[in-house]
């Protein structure tokens, strides 16, 4: 069995994870997740509200091995269980080689196929953890995202990339095929049979054609990456925390809806933000013609 060493910190549980908003949400917490790097990530905060995680193995492309899958499930379970530390977050590699080129292939030479397997159900629930993160989340793509580096990056809420990124599902050039969400991800973000041309081939494709084909909304000048994707995360943690949280969970699950029930699902959504705080600190600050200080309750 595969066993856990380090692991990331974790935010105290305050409360579950959103689902529908409470009619009485709390107030906003304080930052309470420890900016301590473990041995995979570097964890900072570049702005007010606004949380870095960087892929921290520029050695080996940001592989991800067995701890690097603990560490992620670790910091986005936080995440889910403490939404108001933070408002948006930007997931990016070291260095400038690679966003991540997947799974750790050194570390997988020789596992059995129990080891295999007990490592892949921690890969599992890193995903799972990211895809139930309420917290709107960027990915910088700084390099090469190859198969499970490229599933990281369709898990996120959108991408802005460097000139020189590729982009690759490599999985069936090595007998397997993508465990990460991938054969599911990519169709919907590219359209079925581009992904399965891709799927199929594990043929690398290009910045530029990963923004013709929706997969990335803006490509970057690699020395101003991280600035624009920056700027863009701190627009959105000036936003009402609980109106960019509540936008990403009607998207998310109404895009899984029939398109009347999807609306009604919307209106739901939209009808528990009414008795906010922030719906009439933002109103009265319009009037008032001032900038908003939003408080996420």
């Amino acid at each position: 069995m595969v066993r856990r060493r380090q692991s990331a910190p974790r935010l105290p549980p305050s409360r579950p994870p959103d689902t529908l908003l409470e009619s009485n949400p709390p107030e906003t917490a304080k930052m309470s997740l420890e900016l301590r790097d473990t041995e995979t990530l570097a964890l900072t905060s570049p702005a007010e509200h606004v949380l870095q995680i960087t892929l921290n193995r520029p050695d080996v492309a940001n592989a991800m091995n067995t701890q690097m899958g603990l560490d992620m499930h670790d910091v986005f379970d936080g995440l889910a269980a403490d939404p108001a530390a933070f408002r948006c977050v930007i997931l990016t590699g070291a260095g400038q080689r690679a966003f991540c080129a997947g799974g750790d292939l050194k570390q997988r030479h020789g596992m059995t196929d129990q080891q295999w397997q007990d490592q892949h159900l921690i890969f599992e629930r890193k995903v799972r953890a990211m895809q139930a993160c309420p917290i709107p989340v960027i990915a910088a793509i700084n390099g090469a995202a190859y198969a499970g580096g490229l599933e990281m990056v369709l898990n996120c809420d959108f991408a802005y990339a460097a000139p020189h990124a590729r982009f690759a599902l490599t999985e069936v050039t090595l007998g397997i095929m993508p465990g990460a969400g991938g054969t599911q991800t990519l169709p919907r973000a590219i359209g079925a049979r581009r992904a399965k041309e891709i799927l199929l081939t594990g043929l690398p494709f290009t910045a530029e054609q990963a923004l013709a084909w929706g997969l990335v909304n803006r490509v970057c000048p690699a020395e101003t990456l991280m600035e624009e994707t920056l700027a863009t995360a701190v627009r959105i943690a000036n936003n009402a925390p609980i109106s960019t949280r509540q936008i990403k969970h009607s998207v998310n699950f109404g895009g899984q809806m029939d398109l009347a029930s999807a609306l009604m699902f919307e209106i739901e959504v939209y009808n528990r933000m009414v008795p906010t705080e922030d719906r009439r600190e933002g109103i009265n600050a319009f009037n008032e013609k001032r900038k908003p200080v939003f408080k996420g309750r």
